[in-house]
């Protein structure tokens, strides 16, 4: 068997004993994927996910009460840490538009501004399994926000596109998007 398949079989393991039981809400698979592949080292996601070490203590108990995980990342950082000038703009855009009432609110706004910092598209940094994975995360937890992007941006860019519009900058130099000669990068199919 080859490596890659060793470890998304580990991968699969991982999330079929992460997801068994009831789920509390539908972040609660999307964890489960992000886990899964943050124990075999895929995602860029740094200790505790990102998280301090009592909120990922909570998210534990909270969603995977019984199952021992790890707090250290498995591979270490790779997160570019000269993004971190945007990190309190990312945390506010995201809790700008989060969903109300759910108590996992500033845990899911942390995990995504920390794989954000990363340089691969934001689902593979997260560690999810597929953008569309990815699109139905944003869409649950930030509705209003994900339906802003109607023309199917890639989400990282999408984001960093919203600060900048926030903030007055408008970087692009084409009057729409449509004609810009960077509209494939933007809207490309992600690989």
């Amino acid at each position: 068997m080859s490596a890659a398949l060793q470890v998304q079989d580990h991968r699969e393991q991982h999330y079929a004993r992460l997801i068994a039981g009831s789920g509390i809400s539908p972040n609660h698979e999307w964890l489960a994927c992000m886990l899964a592949s943050w124990c075999e080292g895929q995602g860029v996601l740094p200790d505790c996910l990102g998280l301090e070490s009592g909120q990922y203590k909570s998210l534990t108990k909270h969603f995977f009460s019984g199952i021992n995980l790890p707090e250290q990342a498995p591979s270490g950082s790779k997160l570019d840490f000269s993004r971190m000038l945007e990190k309190e703009d990312l945390v506010n855009l995201l809790k700008q538009y989060a969903k109300p009432d759910t108590p996992e609110t500033d845990w899911m706004i942390a995990i995504i501004v920390a794989a954000c910092l990363g340089s691969d598209h934001l689902w593979q940094d997260l560690g999810l399994w597929s953008r569309q994975q990815l699109s139905a995360m944003l869409h649950y937890n930030f509705p209003v926000l994900a339906a802003k992007n109607a023309k199917d941006m890639k989400w990282k860019k999408f984001l960093y596109k919203q600060l900048c519009e926030a903030e007055g900058i408008y970087i692009c130099r084409a009057p729409s998007c449509e004609v810009c000669i960077d509209y494939p990068k933007c809207f490309g199919v992600e690989g």
